[in-house]
């Protein structure tokens, strides 16, 4: 067995544990009883444990070592694998096996605190939770170290190759142009208010509709499926098996499917990564957001465009016929409807980053100590009031809203908008392509689609995010193209 085979199987055995450990966690946000919460943290502990020992052996070292000395540093997608997975494995074996589990066990618990604090509104149920998971936060960037401050460690998590820093330039530029833009977006919606005709909007019907557009985006339902959950997302268990879930409001049909068509954009990412190198980099997703891009595509750049309202506006109204009611312009005007939303995912483009350039903001004082875990909700409904013009009225609209501080993903937000800055340019690199445009117009995906396997997809995380970026669209990442798509849609 050559040392590149030797790796191959080692890194196998370690996905095959991790991948069962999804399948626990997939199962603890969807059908997990009430009563299982407890015993489910023990098993994702161990579960945890045992990847992490398999992911930092000895045995796994060595491989690797003797594999970067046999591989040809030409065939990039080989030793761009080799190289991320050295870099991944350095990372893995600063952090103990017992702090992996502690980790593990403390958000499985910080998970079920989170769900009975947010269903009461009481942000004190959940505080020692958040205070226990910050303090590892901080224990696991001293290990992992950091170029400036301690908030650098947890992003590399997410974002290979961002900073703080980096991220604040971008931010803190973007911050007056987005005010304005969701300040016009939301003046237009209220001189003009619409709504949609009165449902009910039945489930079954949804379920259908739902699954017809998601088909029509490319996602194979022979390798996934769609489930229900308070807090959509997609998730992976292993190749083939990729799972979308979202909520369902029979008054509101566009919400599940708006959801739907983020988490197939997910879904169709990881459809879109090469079976045979599951376990390892070249066939993993290389940062969340490169991951958000392709929901942020699928949803907002082409699931709210005219061109996909034109075709599939009829399609619509035929599961749910008050549709008739209406027309086309009124319903686009729904669909592109700006208010200021206490809830993120519910929020529409025009003032969905303000959500996060807050809790950018909010982590990083955390982070520095600056902000005290009490604190945290008269800071959060301050720093809204400033952003926003309201104040949440409780903690469930407020600081308990989200799910990601109780997994632990501190540095998880920035993502968010850094996913929806590519979406736009790699969405404007694409139409540039004739096929795909006329595809697009005409609600042919498989263009598009195609196009982003080949520049996103398929290399996996053998290239740095500005890598692929920068590949596809011929230039660095930039807000310009986010910042133009937001204005001729909500402000021209």
């Amino acid at each position: 067995m050559s040392a590149i085979e030797k790796v191959a199987e080692l890194a196998t055995e370690a996905a095959l544990v991790s991948s069962s450990a999804s399948v626990l966690g997939w199962d603890q946000e969807t059908y997990l009883p009430e009563e299982a919460h407890g015993w489910r943290a023990r098993q994702l502990a161990w579960l945890s444990g045992r990847s992490h020992e398999l992911s930092t052996s000895p045995a796994l070292r060595d491989a690797l070592e003797a594999a970067l000395d046999e591989v040809d540093p030409s065939d990039q997608r080989s030793f761009g694998n080799l190289t991320e997975m050295k870099r991944r494995f350095e990372r893995s074996t600063k952090l103990p096996a017992a702090l992996v589990e502690k980790d593990s066990k403390l958000s499985s618990h910080a998970k079920h605190a989170w769900s009975e604090a947010r269903k009461k509104s009481d942000f004190k149920l959940f505080a020692p939770h958040l205070q226990a998971l910050l303090d590892l936060s901080r224990e696991k960037a001293e290990l992992w170290g950091y170029p400036d401050e301690a908030y650098d460690a947890l992003i590399e998590t997410y974002e290979r190759g961002a900073t703080t820093a980096s991220i604040s330039q971008v931010f803190d530029a973007l911050g007056p142009d987005l005010r304005l833009i969701a300040a016009a977006a939301v003046e237009r919606t209220a001189l003009n208010p619409v709504a949609l005709p009165d449902g009910p909007y039945p489930i079954e019907q949804q379920m259908a509709f739902n699954e017809e557009v998601a088909r029509s985006f490319g996602f194979d339902f022979n390798k996934g499926r769609i489930d229900t959950t308070a807090h959509p997302f997609c998730t992976t268990l292993g190749p083939g098996d990729v799972r979308l879930t979202t909520r369902y409001d029979e008054g509101d049909f566009t919400s599940s499917l708006l959801g739907v068509m983020h988490e197939a954009g997910h879904g169709l990412y990881e459809q879109g990564l090469r079976s045979a190198d599951f376990g390892t980099p070249a066939g993993d997703s290389v940062s969340l957001g490169i991951h958000e891009s392709q929901s942020r595509l699928w949803e907002n750049h082409v699931g709210r465009s005219r061109g996909f309202w034109e075709e599939w506006f009829p399609i619509a109204a035929d599961h749910f016929p008050q549709l008739r009611k209406t027309d086309l312009d009124r319903f686009l005007a729904f669909i592109h409807r700006a208010e200021f939303s206490f809830i993120r995912v519910e929020a529409d483009e025009a003032t969905y980053d303000l959500h996060i350039l807050l809790r950018f903001e909010l982590e990083r004082q955390l982070m520095r100590g600056d902000l005290k875990v009490a604190d945290v909700p008269t800071a959060w409904n301050e720093a809204f009031t400033e952003s926003f013009g309201v104040t949440p009225p409780d903690d469930a609209h407020g600081c308990l809203q989200d799910i990601h501080w109780a997994m632990g993903g501190l540095g998880y937000f920035p993502t968010y908008t850094i996913g929806n800055l590519n979406a736009a340019q790699l969405f404007k690199a694409a139409m540039q392509v004739d096929s795909i445009s006329k595809g697009v117009s005409s609600a042919d995906y498989s263009p598009l689609l195609k196009w982003l396997r080949k520049e996103i997809h398929d290399p996996g995380a053998t290239l740095e995010p500005s890598e692929l970026i920068r590949n596809a669209s011929g230039r660095e990442p930039s807000a310009d193209a986010h910042l133009q798509h937001l204005r001729q849609r909500y402000t021209e």
